[in-house]
């Protein structure tokens, strides 16, 4: 039987300490591009330094997609070490990385590769890597690997909150949010992707009262379906979403949470949520 490997983005933003036990586990970069010079995601620009460089600089970065080359490179070099590849990737809907994956598939006709389109991002992403991964260490099949992991995107989901819409529209990520452009600066929005688009859910006058609903939300979508795996997400609060984990915790049962850790989010979802987005991601019933 062969092993498996996943290879997955940096836009699932997995804490390394996760990635580390997980060795099957292979993240290609997506790439930040500020003022003509061209970053690796989380390799040569990391989140803390990303994130003072946004709040002072004027000019914003924009992104790009992972190359079919840098595919093409991993493809190779894990089907040469006898790998079968799941490869999962952010929504084909808020990037090309995909896209650039399936360029690169197509160079190694008759391999043992399939794709995932997860239909989202970071954690809510991360989850279904990390399913995979295990089932991989444990023998599982490719194909049994990707069931998993096309299960674990329909009972998966990411609410989040962030300060100001303007990051996403100059990203032309804004997606069903649109249409709270224009709304009265002290509304927050609570956005959800759905259908690998970031659509609009709510608007709440503070951002105390935003976390209380997104936690609502959250607890209204999980359903009682358990066991859960909670991810609380921020960009540049981690001692705001320690305290918004917790409080997810809190909803449930001591037995029903399986998983529970912060993550932080990427410099390349960063550049379209901007400082202060805090984010609850989830795997429910599996």
């Amino acid at each position: 039987m062969s092993k498996v490997a996943i290879v997955s983005d940096s836009t699932a933003t997995i804490p390394l300490e996760l990635l580390n036990h997980h060795t099957s586990i292979y993240t290609v970069p997506l790439q930040v591009i500020w003022k003509n010079q061209i970053y690796r995601d989380g390799i040569d620009i990391k989140s803390d330094e990303f994130y003072k460089r946004l709040v002072v600089e004027k000019e914003m970065p924009t992104t790009s997609q992972t190359t079919p080359e840098t595919f093409k490179t991993l493809y190779g070099q894990l089907l040469d070490e006898g790998y079968d590849i799941l490869s999962i990737h952010i929504s084909s809907r808020l990037s090309g990385t995909l896209d650039s994956a399936i360029q690169a598939k197509a160079t190694f006709p008759g391999a043992n590769i399939e794709l995932i389109d997860s239909e989202t991002t970071s954690m809510a992403m991360g989850f279904q890597v990390l399913t995979a991964a295990r089932a991989a260490s444990q023998g599982a099949s490719l194909q049994e690997c990707k069931i998993l992991a096309e299960k674990c995107r329909e009972n998966s989901g990411v609410y989040f909150v962030v300060n100001t819409l303007e990051y996403l529209r100059r990203g032309g990520r804004i997606g069903g949010a649109a249409a709270f452009l224009g709304s009265a600066l002290n509304l927050k929005p609570i956005l959800e992707l759905r259908n690998g688009r970031i659509e609009a859910v709510e608007r709440v006058r503070t951002l105390g009262k935003a976390v209380d609903r997104l936690l609502d939300l959250f607890e209204a979508k999980v359903n009682k379906r358990t066991p859960v795996r909670i991810a609380a997400l921020h960009a540049t609060t981690p001692e705001d979403a320690a305290v918004l984990l917790e409080r997810a915790r809190s909803r449930f049962s001591t037995s029903d949470v399986n998983e529970a850790f912060v993550s932080t989010i990427s410099p390349v979802l960063g550049t379209h949520v901007g400082p202060g987005c805090l984010g609850i991601a989830f795997l429910a019933g599996m």
